[in-house]
């Protein structure tokens, strides 16, 4: 019975076209080759794919890692220096400052003739019938008094005279504004006409 069986089951597993050659292969025995290569390039895809991830991974981390160990470095040197740069700002500020003054300075006396060209200037510029008497020089300005000969008629028309002399002088025109008679009287004793005139010093041009 069993044997009916057997022969029923190898007849149905037999091809209905036989061969051309004898097959004496063991196909049992015989390894099943594509199933073992699809396994294999499966595989070594997945392992390649997780080495470039790990690699991608840790130059990421190599690069994080470096850039804290920059900024802690930078952190660590400002920290160093920050007393003396502010420090040095305090003494920019007062440089500053001084050297503004100094500028200032400077171009005050730069706008401001020397007393001996002052003077020289004035004994240049004076009329004849005028005799100063006493000239000061101030922050200011400079005051001129003097005595006028002649009649009173007369002396009052040489004040005016000398006052538009020393508006347009080249010398006085640039550094002082226009002189104004600040006082004209006649002295009682020897009936001449005493003037003062003073002359403003322009503000220097920054």
């Amino acid at each position: 019975m069993l044997s009916l069986l057997k022969r029923k089951a190898e007849a149905g597993s037999t091809s209905l076209i036989p061969p051309w050659h004898p097959d004496f292969r063991d196909q049992g025995a015989l390894p099943d080759i594509k199933v073992v290569r699809t396994a294999f390039f499966v595989n070594g895809a997945a392992i390649f794919i997780a080495a470039v991830l790990l690699v991608y991974l840790g130059a990421r981390e190599y690069e994080l890692y470096s850039l804290r160990s920059q900024v802690k470095f930078w952190e660590g040197q400002i920290a160093r220096d920050q007393a003396s740069s502010a420090q040095a700002i305090i003494l920019y500020k007062k440089f500053q400052e001084e050297e503004k003054r100094i500028n200032e300075a400077a171009a005050f006396l730069k706008s401001r003739p020397a007393p001996s060209e002052l003077l020289q200037r004035l004994g240049e510029t004076r009329p004849r019938n005028i005799a100063f008497d006493y000239i000061e020089i101030k922050d200011t300005g400079v005051t001129v008094r003097g005595v006028v000969r002649g009649a009173s008629e007369l002396a009052t028309g040489e004040v005016s005279a000398y006052l538009d002399l020393l508006k347009k002088d080249p010398f006085f025109k640039p550094r002082f504004e226009d002189p104004v008679a600040t006082g004209v009287s006649r002295t009682a004793s020897s009936g001449r006409l005493r003037m003062e005139v003073f002359m403003k010093f322009k503000a220097a041009k920054k």
